[in-house]
């Protein structure tokens, strides 16, 4: 499982615990906070009545006095009142009083009077100056019928209590409140669930972006491949930049290893021949023998100038991960520039050079110098091995992604065993005209400059005998 489905897995689940609990919480608070508002205002509702029917109630006609007319009149009252979206038209109040004994005297339902209401909480408690009140089902076998009673004391003009007035309120009243407010809280829950979870998917994309990045990216330095660093930001970018750091450390020690060991090994033939020659140059030789040990000393070191000359140009192609200043070229120009610059090799090597151009060719992105150079390689390569009076074959095209330089001669072409080692550094073939070797280093060349320019070069035979060399680049 991918880092980042696995941050995002985990992100949710702990914004879904949560969102879960959280909404859990706020919907079981709902009910018991909406009950506990409405107990409130039943005390004062509860208090303020008894307080107005005491006269009435001393006087003995709390059932046909001011107070009860009042109260029932209250019952034909048009309310007319809209509640944050719903509407009340009537009085949803039950008002009841009881004697000292508990006995109903007045009930504004007159459906309860003369009964014994004293083992009632409401009334008991409150007969026994506490707080009382009740909460019971008018339907036994519905739980949703549940009315609430707060009770208030009636008391005398000593303070004595002689009555008890009780406001009920049936809960139902409440419900569409209740309801209305735990399914806020549902539907704010859920939107604030996807929010967090739209926000944690963007999160962990970027995560998983970001390590996707760096590793794609310490693979490819494991490969060997040229990578360029990924742009990161924060932790991410110091990690990329401390990743960037001791790659260039490590390669930058071990290149220097290996060219030396390499170089060295390479160096050895011609340090030997020059060596060889001078010894036999001290002693008595006749004219002949003197100027071909001295030819010799002189072939080896230029080759040894060529071979350091080419391992310089190829180890800065092969530091380089990027091109720091494309231009925009066109690729015939370059070839054309590079087929000139090889006139005085190849008129040496009694060879020519036949340009074919593919017409309405687009330009390419690269560095000048490095293509003109890599193009001198093939061509003069192919010098190396065409016989006197033969024409190398040069050759721009195009299809519709890339552009292609091929440079065809017609010499003994490449051996079967040599076909996956010819763009080894310092691998190279006896030249047929005389046996030497060259560097080994033109065609590694070639090929870093063609993955410098996001291209590649290749090496084949040629149908008819010779070889065939080509370097693509993107169009």
């Amino acid at each position: 499982m991918k880092i980042g489905l696995r941050i995002f897995l985990g992100y949710f689940l702990i914004v879904a615990i949560a969102g879960f609990l959280l909404a859990q919480v706020f919907v079981a608070q709902v009910k018991p906070g909406v009950r506990q508002a409405m107990e409130d205002t039943l005390v004062d509702t509860a208090n303020v009545l008894a307080e107005l029917a005491t006269d009435d109630f001393i006087a003995g006609r709390i059932d046909s006095g001011d107070f009860a007319r009042r109260v029932r009149a209250m019952a034909a009252r048009d309310y007319g009142a809209q509640i944050w979206g719903f509407g009340k038209r009537t009085s949803q109040y039950r008002i009841y009083v009881t004697d000292a004994r508990g006995i109903v005297v007045f009930d504004s339902s007159g459906r309860d009077v003369g009964r014994d209401y004293s083992r009632w909480n409401d009334v008991y408690l409150t007969l026994r100056g506490r707080y009382g009140a009740r909460s019971t089902r008018s339907e036994y076998a519905d739980p949703n019928s549940t009315v609430m009673h707060v009770a208030a004391p009636i008391r005398d003009a000593g303070g004595r209590i002689i009555g008890v007035l009780t406001v009920a309120k049936p809960n139902r009243a409440i419900a569409p409140f209740i309801e209305r407010s735990q399914q806020s809280v549902w539907r704010w829950g859920a939107v604030l669930l996807g929010v967090s979870l739209a926000i944690g998917l963007v999160a962990a994309w970027w995560l998983s972006r970001q390590l996707g990045a760096l590793r794609r990216y310490a693979n490819a330095v494991t490969a060997g491949e040229r990578a360029t660093l990924p742009r990161t930001a924060g932790e991410f970018g110091e990690l990329g930049h401390a990743l960037e750091t001791m790659r260039t450390r490590l390669e930058g020690k071990q290149y220097v290893e290996q060219y030396v060991h390499t170089l060295t090994h390479e160096m050895k033939s011609p340090l030997a021949a020059i060596r060889g020659s001078a010894e036999l140059l001290e002693g008595p030789l006749d004219d002949a023998d003197r100027a071909r040990f001295a030819a010799t000393i002189r072939a080896q070191s230029e080759r040894l100038a060529q071979m350091i000359d080419k391992m310089l140009a190829l180890a800065a192609v092969e530091h380089r991960r990027r091109l720091e200043h494309p231009e925009t070229l066109s690729l015939a120009d370059v070839v054309a520039d590079a087929a000139s610059q090889c006139e005085t090799r190849l008129s040496r090597a009694g060879v020519r050079v036949r340009l074919d151009v593919e017409p309405g060719l687009s330009d390419v992105r690269g560095d000048r110098f490095l293509l003109r150079q890599a193009v001198v390689n093939l061509i003069e390569n192919a010098a190396d091995f065409s016989p006197r009076g033969e024409a190398i074959d040069v050759r721009v095209r195009a299809d519709a992604a890339r552009q292609y330089v091929e440079v065809r001669d017609r010499g003994p072409g490449i051996p079967d065993y040599a076909l996956a080692r010819v763009f080894e550094r310092f691998y190279s073939l006896p030249r047929p005209d005389n046996g030497s070797r060259s560097s080994g280093l033109g065609l590694p060349f070639v090929a870093e400059v063609a993955a410098l320019h996001g291209g590649d070069a290749s090496l084949d035979n040629r149908e008819g005998g010779g070889a065939v060399a080509v370097l693509s680049l993107p169009a």
